[in-house]
Formats: C-alpha cells, sequence, structure tokens
C-alpha cells in the first residue's frame, strides 16, 4: 500500500511510479490468469489516441454528435471483420466489457421473473450467469430466475439426459425456461452446444453462448462454433484468448439487430470507447491473419504444460479427457495447501496464477476465499512465443513452489532469466517494442 499522500503532485508521481513499478515486475514474471493477455503495441497505440476521448452515440452512419467520419470508418471494419472471423450475420462491438455484452443478451432475449438455466460458479460458470443470492448480473440486475443445470463433474460437462429431464420438470411447473446459457469462465472443452439448441427449440427458448474465454481460439478456426451450430447470440469479451484490449461485443443474426441495437444504446450505454473499438478492430485483423497459427500453439501449450505438471505430481483435472482443448486447466492443490495460499506462494515467484473453485468444493467446506484449486492459462506465454520446451521449464517452476517448498524469491529468478528471451508480441503485424515496455508520453 502507499503512504498518505500530502498533495495533488504526491499523488500525480506516485500513479505514475505504481504503472513503472507494475511493467517492470510483469517484464520478469509468468502472467497465467486465463482472462487476459498482452495487446500488440498497434491496440496499445489504438488505446492512447484521441478516441478514447470523443462520444460517437447511435449507430455507424446514424449518430447523434458530429465529428464521426473516422469513428464512423474505424466501428465499420470492426463490423466487417467480426463478422467474417465468427462467420456470423450481425455483430454489434458497442458493448464495453463482455458482462455489458451478457446483459444485453439477457435483456434482448428475456423479460424479469423467466427462467434462464446455467452452470453454477464451482462447475465453470461465470458470475454474469448468476442468480440474485449471489449477485449475478442476470439475477440481480435482469431479475431472471436463474436455475443450473445437472452437471457431469467426472467429464466436467453439461449432463444433456438430466437437463432434458430438468427442463420438463421446470415446465409441468408451469416455469419453462426461456433461456439457455453456454460458455463459462472454467472452460475446458466444447460445450455441448448442438444438443442443447435443439433441446431449446422445443420450449422457444433462446439460446445464449458466453465466449468471453474462447473468442480467440473460435476466431482461430478451433474448439467450437457457436453460431454455426445455431446459437442465438454470442457473447464475449475481447481481451482474453482474443488478445485485444478489454472491451466486449454480441455476435448474432441479422433477424436480431434491431432489438440487439436498441438495447446497447440507448438502453445500456452511451459512450463505447471509442479508442478501444479501434483496438478491438486491429485484434481483429491480427486474428484474422494470425490466429490460425496462435489457437493451435495455444492449445498445444495448455496440453503440454497440463501433462508436465500431472508427471511433476501436480493434480490437473480431468487427465482421461487430455486435461484440456482450450487456453486454460485447473488443478486440485489441497495435497499442498489451499488455492489461496498457493496463488500466494506462486505469485512471490513471479508465478501470477488465480485461485479458482473446484466442482466439488461446496461440498467440501470450501468457498471462493479459500478454494481447493487454482486456475491456469497459457495464451499470453503463448503470444510471446513459447513453445513445447518453455512448457516444461515452467512446469518446472511450479513444482520448485508448490511440491518442493523451495523459496520463491529463488525461483523468480529463475522466472526471470527464462522470461529474458520472451519479451517481444507475436502473431502480430509490428512488433518492435517489447511487450511490456513502459512507453512514456509525457
Amino acid at each position: 500500500m502507499v503512504n498518505s499522500i500530502s498533495s495533488g503532485r504526491d499523488a500525480y508521481e506516485s500513479v505514475l511510479r505504481s504503472l513503472e513499478n507494475h511493467h517492470a515486475m510483469i517484464k520478469q514474471s509468468l502472467p497465467m490468469i486465463a482472462s487476459e493477455n498482452v495487446p500488440s503495441q498497434a491496440v496499445r497505440e489504438a488505446l492512447a489516441s484521441d478516441f478514447g476521448n470523443r462520444y460517437a452515440e447511435g449507430w455507424v452512419g446514424e449518430r447523434v454528435y458530429a465529428g464521426c467520419k473516422y469513428l464512423d470508418e474505424v466501428e465499420s471494419v470492426a463490423i466487417e471483420l467480426g463478422k467474417k472471423l465468427f462467420k456470423a450475420e450481425f455483430i454489434d462491438v458497442r458493448p464495453i466489457s463482455g458482462v455489458l455484452a451478457n446483459l444485453c443478451a439477457f435483456t434482448t432475449f428475456g423479460n424479469p421473473g423467466d427462467v434462464l438455466l446455467a452452470c453454477t460458479i464451482p462447475t465453470g460458470g461465470h458470475i454474469s450467469h448468476s442468480k440474485k443470492s449471489l449477485g449475478g448480473t442476470a439475477g440481480t440486475v435482469r431479475e431472471l430466475d436463474v436455475v443450473n443445470y445437472p452437471f457431469d463433474e467426472e467429464n466436467f460437462t453439461i449432463d444433456i439426459d438430466k437437463t432434458a429431464q430438468f427442463v420438463r420438470e421446470l415446465k409441468d411447473q408451469g416455469r419453462p425456461p426461456k433461456i439457455f446459457v453456454l460458455g463459462a469462465s472454467v472452460f475446458l472443452f466444447p460445450h455441448p452446444v448442438k444438443e442443447i439448441v435443439e433441446l431449446a427449440k422445443g420450449y422457444d427458448a433462446k439460446v445464449i453462448y458466453d465466449g468471453a474465454h474462447v473468442a480467440g481460439l473460435i476466431a482461430g478456426g478451433i474448439f467450437q462454433d457457436p453460431i454455426g451450430d445455431g446459437v442465438d447470440a454470442f457473447t464475449m469479451s475481447t481481451h482474453k484468448t482474443l488478445a485485444g484490449p478489454q472491451h466486449g461485443a454480441i455476435v448474432s443474426w441479422s433477424k436480431y439487430a434491431e432489438p440487439i441495437k436498441r438495447v446497447i444504446f440507448p438502453g445500456l450505454l452511451s459512450n463505447h470507447h471509442l479508442h478501444a473499438v479501434a483496438g478491438v478492430a486491429i485484434a481483429f485483423a491480427e486474428a484474422l491473419e494470425f490466429y490460425p497459427d496462435y489457437a493451435r500453439n495455444i492449445v498445444i501449450n495448455s496440453k503440454t504444460l497440463a501433462q508436465a505438471l500431472f508427471e511433476r505430481g501436480i493434480n490437473v483435472l480431468y487427465e482421461k479427457k487430455g486435461f484440456t482443448e482450450s487456453h486454460m486447466m485447473i488443478m486440485d492443490v489441497t495435497k499442498y495447501g489451499n488455492g489461496f495460499e498457493v496463488e500466494k506462494r506462486l505469485e512471490k515467484a513471479n508465478i501470477i496464477v488465480n485461485r479458482n473453485l473446484l466442482p466439488y468444493d461446496k461440498r467440501m467446506g470450501r468457498d471462493y476465499k479459500a478454494p481447493g484449486g487454482i486456475r491456469v492459462g497459457t495464451q499470453e506465454l503463448t503470444r510471446l512465443g513459447m513453445k513445447k520446451s518453455e512448457m516444461e521449464e515452467v512446469a518446472d517452476f511450479f513444482k520448485k513452489v508448490i511440491c518442493d517448498n523451495k523459496d520463491p524469491a529463488k525461483v523468480a529468478l529463475e522466472v526471470a532469466e527464462l522470461k529474458k528471451g520472451f519479451q517481444k508480441v507475436n502473431y502480430c503485424f509490428s512488433s518492435t517494442k517489447d511487450a511490456y515496455e513502459y512507453i512514456k508520453i509525457r
């Protein structure tokens, strides 16, 4: 924590010093939180542009404000590239986050009191999908009646047969679901999209696919194709496997375009952060050009790291399914402490991960403050150019900290030495500056 601030000058200098210190720290670290990534320098340039000071209320070509000529040009590029990447008839790139994109979908397709089906948080569901008692967006903001899928913990997937029976029971109670939510915050394997779409048709319900975590994999042509499989809307954040700025988007069909557009503006936002929209356009262009390779290498690295960790005695879950088909893996660390304790030990070694609930944690009396697991992602290390051999080295670092109880400060020196060789962003058009270089413009 910082010392007390005695003046505006002190505050000014303190903030700038913290920014520079963060860059120095992350330059020597292994950032492995599955919901983060490092953008290209072109995206960073967009974020520093004057676009961030402007408004462009309304749809492209129909703005409420003047001065939008170049803003419209850039947003039009983002729209056209987004439709091409995700094989879609319609995309709106104005949501300023993945949660806001979800709220847009909930508002477009549901009304307060409607039943929404989603995964629980321990089985991967995001807080935005959750019920009112948990403070979830669906329940708290949209006042939807959230119920949860029957889940096959052994295979980490929605149990389709039990879900079909559960939905029949809901209908018999006079509570047929209006929205089925797919996608997750712990998203190891593709969800049964075709099966849920077919089930939803029988109840005149809509299917929303939250692809925040896997949008970059989908853009690269792997994992799954939610629009092609028939979902009504595919929401995303644009800064995880997609490696753009922190922003959002919603992909859908032409028949839903007008209601979605009206919910977004004027319903949910006014300024939609035009500098981030420019960054999204650049990220989409990078995805079109480079992501078939990037997405494939992310998954290769995830599988390699998961296997290497498993062989070193760390209980990475779902070994019989190959651990993962995405950028992330989840591991039970209760043999060595709880998830919070392990997260903090790794952080001291400059390995940045997050603690995470396991599917069975609630039954074991554990909660999110001290869960049984940690979640690890490879998307950022992959973007820096790391391959399978580096994943073996990273696994050794985990073993030293978690299993062997080595001094994290000494492991941090080894981490920094490895990281020296991986300071450029890959899978982009230009990379003349280091990935974490602090660029002063003042």
